[in-house]
């Protein structure tokens, strides 16, 4: 599908888009997911995923600040959303530090989300490889982890898509590139989770891999053209936010694909 259709789709529809994100990225997520044409709900206890899950349009899961009872809550949402059929997002942040995070991380990637958003080095571990990256950030290239992507793609069935100087989207048996965005994206905190978000949005409206594509797109077309003329990542920040509500449908550039 077109980009550009699945931003018209996106502004018709205005899903509901049910996001378990961390203490970090809860605000610019909201803002980015609102300024795309989405309606995001950043709730995450226990005790009422399982019912939200089922009116919501996509879940997505981030599991930057993780927490037991955040997991626990991660899990049961992840499983309502299967059991519903909701498009769900995982976004396996720094999973490798710790033996905590790999092992939740596994277990969500066992409830087999539709589509796996991350950098490089979280999808080069979560395949079994290992990465470079230090903390949330990436230490590999987007092109050193496709062979990964593909392969996790294939044995998880979903659709694996790696964020990076030019994205990499696949899966396992369509592939493509995505170029765009500003060289102040990365200096802004938590930008990567909000991508997640947008991508949760997508599929609400549109097939996965379209989903994925669209939201890239959308996302590095508002960075290019926020970069433009901003200073620095302050009023990068907020242009990006002008940007992402201003576009419509025929300015997403197909031309970034490839």
């Amino acid at each position: 599908m077109d980009p550009n259709v699945s931003l018209q789709a996106l502004r018709e529809h205005t899903p509901l888009v049910h996001c378990i994100t961390n203490y970090v990225a809860m605000n610019i997520a909201a803002n980015v997911t609102l300024a795309a044409g989405a309606s995001p709900a950043m709730l995450h206890a226990a005790e009422e995923v399982a019912d939200f899950v089922p009116i919501s349009g996509a879940l997505t899961i981030n599991i930057g600040t993780l927490s037991a009872p955040w997991a626990d809550s991660m899990k049961v949402a992840a499983r309502t959303a299967q059991r519903a059929n909701i498009p769900w997002v995982l976004d396996p942040v720094a999973h490798f530090a710790t033996p905590y995070r790999a092992c939740v991380a596994q277990k969500l990637l066992a409830l087999s989300p539709d589509i796996v958003r991350g950098n490089a080095s979280e999808i080069i571990a979560l395949s079994g490889g290992k990465g470079g990256g230090k903390g949330a950030d990436s230490g590999d290239s987007v092109t050193d982890a496709q062979a990964a992507a593909h392969a996790l793609a294939v044995s998880q069935g979903c659709v694996v898509a790696v964020s990076g100087v030019e994205d990499f989207i696949t899966d396992g048996t369509r592939s493509t590139h995505i170029r765009g965005g500003s060289e102040f994206m990365p200096l802004v905190t938590a930008l990567g989770c909000s991508l997640t978000a947008l991508v949760g949005a997508y599929a609400a409206i549109a097939p996965r891999f379209d989903a994925a594509v669209a939201a890239f797109t959308h996302f590095a077309e508002a960075g290019e053209r926020a970069g433009k003329n901003a200073l620095g990542p302050g009023s990068f920040s907020v242009a990006f936010l002008d940007q992402l509500r201003s576009l419509q449908a025929g300015d997403l550039d197909e031309g970034r694909l490839s």
